[in-house]
This record gives structure tokens, sequence and C-alpha cells, in this order.
């Protein structure tokens, strides 16, 4: 992959900046004998520029939290931010809007149009938008994935690492405020995982976009700027600059059942 740089922007003032915030956030389902604390009350900022991993046992609240970040869950109380745009208080058309300009989206899933060329899968936010990609920055994008002589292939003619870096470039081609990755290097070989997880860590270094990831590892969280560690629906440890080895020894402390030991 070639190394370029970002294009001119207005970095100085958005480099820390916060992209998105969570205050005193509860997510509850079911009621009665069936009710369920997802989330507990709460509060984080993610920062612009910034790459946070998020990790915790099955059931700790990570992908749902992400889920309520992202608008494509409701939230029961507290409030979640995008852009300073409270994500409660819009209607539908309007957070679906937020959505496809402001956030962007990598799952473990590619969620490609098989039907569609690569360049076609990675515009195709933009195109049902009516708007013009950013030429510059689009060929900047598609650079740095290194998929510049694939693009007239359709995802059944390219590998799971390639199609999931198409899904990282579709992420990115709106330039969004911040971009929400759920366990993206699931599928993938340790390989084409370390290329899709640098990548990542470039767009927070080099691009100025705000990166957080939900996974369930190690190495993978190893590549974030900081590492938020949920339990029971509640952050309980945060990590700065983590390694594989910090990750899996602050993993320690939480049993099967997602409580802190």
């Amino acid at each position: 992959m070639t190394t370029t740089q970002a294009p001119a922007n207005d970095g100085a003032t958005r480099a820390g900046a916060v992209a998105a915030r969570a205050s005193g956030l509860t997510k509850i389902y079911g009621e009665g004998e069936t009710r369920v604390v997802a989330l507990d009350g709460v509060s984080v900022e993610f920062r612009r520029s910034e790459y946070t991993a998020i990790m915790g046992p099955s059931g700790s609240g990570k992908s749902t939290l992400m889920h309520c970040m992202a608008g494509l869950d409701t939230i029961s109380g507290g409030s979640a931010t995008i852009a300073d745009v409270e994500l409660s208080k819009l209607k539908d058309k309007k957070l679906t809007q937020l959505r496809r300009d402001k956030i962007g989206f990598v799952f473990q899933a590619f969620n490609l149009v098989p039907t569609l060329t690569a360049l076609e899968n990675i515009t195709l936010t933009l195109d049902i938008a009516g708007r013009k990609p950013d030429k510059a920055w689009l060929d900047q994008i598609i650079d740095t994935v290194g998929l510049s002589g694939r693009l007239s292939h359709r995802p059944g003619q390219l590998s799971g690492g390639q199609q999931q870096r198409v899904a990282c470039a579709r992420a990115l081609a709106s330039r969004p405020e911040i971009i929400f990755a759920d366990e993206p290097t699931g599928n993938l070989d340790s390989r084409s995982g370390a290329e899709i997880l640098g990548f990542l860590r470039r767009c927070a270094r080099e691009f100025e976009q705000t990166v957080v990831m939900v996974t369930h590892d190690a190495t993978a969280a190893s590549y974030a700027d900081r590492v938020l560690f949920l339990a029971d629906g509640k952050i309980v440890d945060e990590l700065a600059d983590p390694t594989a080895d910090s990750v899996l020894e602050r993993m320690k402390r939480f049993d099967g059942k997602g409580r802190t030991s």
C-alpha cells in the first residue's frame, strides 16, 4: 500500500474535538422478569483522530453500545450524540440521513451488493444520496486500501480480505464523522485481518477519522489508541497505548459471566 498525505482540511481545529459522546446512556430490553439492563448509565467520549477498541465478555454490552451510538438501536435513557446532534431527538428520516452522511460502518459480514463492481459498492452510499464523490479523496482511499487494479471486479471475484477492503473504502467514501467497526476481521485470515486493522489505524492517524471498533481479539485491540472494557453494561476499565499482552492481562479480571473479579 502506498503512503499518501491526507487532503488539506481544517485538521488543526478538528483533531482532538469530540466526534461522538454518550452521557448516562441506558438501554433496557424487556419488562418484568424478562427485563435486561444492557447498558447501565454509560458515559464516554470518542475524540477526533482517535481509534478506540471496545472489549468485554459476551453479554457485557459492547455491541449494544456501538449500535446505540450509531443510531442503529434506540436508547432507553441518557443521550447519544454524533457531531453534537442528539440521536434520540431525530425523526426516522433525519436519523437515516445522519447515518448516511456522518457515520461509516464496517461489519464482520462484508455486506456488499454482489451485482455491483468494487467501485460501485464503494460509492453506493453517495450514489443513493445523489452526491458526487470527491475524486481526490476517493482516489486516495482506493490507493490506500490497494484496490486500484480490482475496481471493475464484483465481490464474487475478490478474496475475503479484498471484500473487506471494499467495505472499509465504502465506509470512508463520504468522509464521515465516525467509523463504527463490529468485529471487522472476524471472517478474515490473520494476514488480511492485520491489513484491515492497519488501515483503520491509518484512518485515525493520517485521515483524522474517529474509529470505534468492537472486538474480542486482544491482537486486534492492540492496534487501537485505547481500549474500553465493559462488564455488566458499564465501563469498568480503560487502557491507553495497548499491547496484546496488556489487553489479555486486563481481560483476566473478568469472569465468564461478564463480572469483574
